[in-house]
């Protein structure tokens, strides 16, 4: 008879960690006796980067899932409302050059092609406003919600910008208390092989050897487990995906009302892109670039000027900034025999649309429902799992390549090497080649739960002015006269919403004094 999988060992903690102890335990009942036991080895030495990040709505389903309460993120994870990415300088690198790539749906989309009408008739207003109301709520600093809205429930889709560090300790704590995962803080010193080549146990300092069924390999660049364990090797995405380096810096508010940023400010610079969260208590910037485009001195001088635009020399001086190496690219499979990588050790990208957070949700999400029942069941679900998880990277990586390659900037070899065929993968410029002559639709995308919508890649397409060419005949009908009518309806619920919906930092506040109405 298989062995039954009823031991879940993961090393490592953080965001990933954490996330896939939590969605595990919570499905699988770990609190129960006749449930999963779910061990988490974390190291006592090992500090998360915590540079403040930002999700995708799925967070939202996630966080609920395993029970936390909403009104409690907010209040420990120094925790804010994302409703999507503002894309400045991207294009022309002009000053009022900026696109928004929204979460919520275009208003209408499944009933008929928007682009074409869209094209024809308002062509000079950005797309994303034409069907979307809520770049433009982004843009006057508002929230998704009102105080009276319930918990995870929304009027604009949202995600949110998070403490990463504080993240981690809630989910920790939360975890342990109510889940019943088992917490071991030590230092892992040897990985012990069965006769099979499974992984029988794990070796540590102080409480010995920690058998399982399925081990989850979480520290991050380490990949102990994956990496250096099982040697599964690791592609470089370096050749598409130029940003090996990053420059993180905390930045405080000039005063404690100063607005919250209620998107992700992602400006364009010489050699990458500078991201800017706002948290509550203060900002999260960032600038990543490409070691290859710039010198890190540099990158660190336009990091600090971009800052100063938006804040004083004083504070700018006294910032101190930390340096993170990043190598783009993921392993060439996630799981192998009875050990899955999720998180930094399967792999990274780079910090664009929070694909990094995403895909820890994914695999949590994926392993935790498709968890083994017996051994002889795994190496099935595995090559399932790499199959799926493969076309996820590549397809993200596509994506990501997107926002690079529409640019008109010829001011730097940054982005004039982004633009070069030979750094564009073949599928991506097949992809832009269909779209000349129809708009991204659900049918050029081969799996169902695609980690970013067909609407996602409408939003940076148009956003960074590409044209598609109306034909008499399309996969998808035109009907201007319908397209009309969902753009006045989306002008009138923009209307609605600017004198209804709160400023984002007051609601914010609003939800630490009083709380959401509980789901």
């Amino acid at each position: 008879m298989s062995k039954v999988t009823k031991r879940v060992v993961i090393v490592g903690g953080g965001s990933a960690g954490w996330i896939t102890a939590g969605v595990i335990a919570a499905e699988h009942k770990a609190n129960s006796p006749s449930g999963i036991q779910v061990i988490l080895i974390e190291s006592p030495d090992v500090q998360t980067v915590g540079v403040g990040e930002g999700t995708w709505p799925t967070m939202r389903k996630t966080l609920k899932k395993i029970g936390i309460s909403e009104n409690d993120l907010f209040k420990e994870c120094d925790a804010s409302f994302k409703q999507g990415a503002k894309f400045a300088k991207w294009v022309t690198g002009a000053e009022d050059d900026f696109y928004y790539h929204p979460f919520v749906l275009p208003h209408g989309y499944l009933e008929t092609d928007l682009v074409i009408p869209w094209q024809k008739t308002q062509a000079k207003i950005p797309f994303a406003d034409v069907v979307s109301f809520q770049g433009k709520i982004c843009e006057q600093g508002l929230a998704p919600k009102q105080i009276t809205t319930p918990e995870y429930a929304a009027v604009a889709n949202y995600a949110y910008h998070l403490d990463a560090v504080k993240l981690g300790q809630f989910l920790r704590k939360h975890c342990i208390e109510k889940l019943g995962v088992q917490h071991i803080i030590d230092h892992v010193t040897q990985v012990n092989s069965a006769h099979d080549g499974d992984i029988a146990s794990i070796l540590t300092n102080e409480h010995g050897s920690v058998e399982g069924d399925l081990f989850i390999d979480c520290t991050g660049k380490a990949s102990l487990l994956l990496g250096q364990h099982y040697q599964i090797p690791f592609i470089c995405k370096k050749g598409i995906l130029f940003n090996d380096s990053a420059l993180a810096v905390h930045v405080p508010y000039p005063d404690e009302d100063s607005p919250i940023a209620p998107h992700t400010n992602s400006t364009a610079q010489s050699a990458g892109w500078i991201w800017d969260i706002g948290l509550p208590t203060r900002r999260g910037v960032g600038y990543t670039y490409s070691s290859k485009h710039i010198s890190d001195e540099d990158a660190e001088v336009e990091l600090r000027k971009y800052i100063e635009d938006s804040t004083s020399k004083n504070i700018v001086d006294s910032l101190m900034v930390r340096k993170i190496t990043i190598k783009p690219g993921h392993r060439e499979k996630f799981w192998h025999k009875n050990c899955v990588a999720v998180g930094i050790a399967a792999g990274f990208l780079e910090p664009l649309e929070a694909s990094a957070l995403v895909l820890i949700e994914l695999a949590a999400e994926k392993i935790s429902n498709d968890l083994p029942a017996t051994r002889d069941v795994m190496d099935i679900v595995a090559k399932r799992y790499n199959k799926q998880f493969l076309y996820r990277w590549n397809r993200i990586v596509e994506f990501l390549k997107l926002h690079y390659i529409l640019t008109k900037r010829t001011d730097s070899a940054y982005w004039i090497d982004n633009c070069k065929e030979e750094t564009i993968p073949d599928s991506l410029l097949e992809l832009l080649v269909l779209w000349r002559h129809h708009p991204p639709c659900p049918d050029d995308f081969i799996h169902i739960n695609e980690v970013f919508p067909s609407a996602s890649w409408q939003y940076v397409l148009y956003g960074m002015g590409f044209e598609t060419q109306a034909r008499s005949t399309t996969r998808k009908s035109v009907n201007t006269e319908a397209a009309q009518r969902l753009f006045s309806e989306n002008k009138a619920i923009t209307n609605k919403y600017l004198s209804a919906l709160p400023v984002n930092r007051e609601l914010i506040d609003k939800i630490k004094k009083y709380g959401m109405k509980k789901v």
